[in-house]
């Protein structure tokens, strides 16, 4: 299995490079994997991330594109649930990107 080594720890990632384990998450990792990713995190780029976090909680499952798009505009407004302003945030993947780099799976189908 594929790992990354980050502050003198070894996280274990699949081939794609996601976190396996999800308690390994913690912010400091995600700004490496924000670094890998070449996303300089913002305010606006941890509000996406704690979202998917929170929905990751209760829903067990990282949202494709399209149902992440609805439901950020449905609790962050309409401003920030759309995927123009998503993309700006991450450019290669608002469900995609921002889940690695919230130590979510990888989202599965339209992504």
């Amino acid at each position: 299995m594929p790992t990354i080594e980050f502050k003198g720890r070894t996280y274990e990632v699949d081939e794609d490079g996601y976190l396996i384990n999800l308690n390994d998450w913690n912010e400091d990792i995600a700004g490496f994997l924000a670094e890998q990713e070449e996303v300089e995190m913002t305010e606006a780029h941890w509000e996406v991330v704690n979202f998917l976090r929170d929905y990751y909680a209760e829903y067990k499952i990282a949202p494709m594109i399209k149902i992440l798009v609805k439901a950020i505009g449905a609790k962050l407004g309409p401003e920030k649930g759309n995927t123009k302003y998503l993309y700006q945030l991450y450019p290669a993947g608002p469900a995609k990107q921002a889940c690695k780099i919230a130590g979510l799976p990888k989202p599965t189908g339209c992504v």
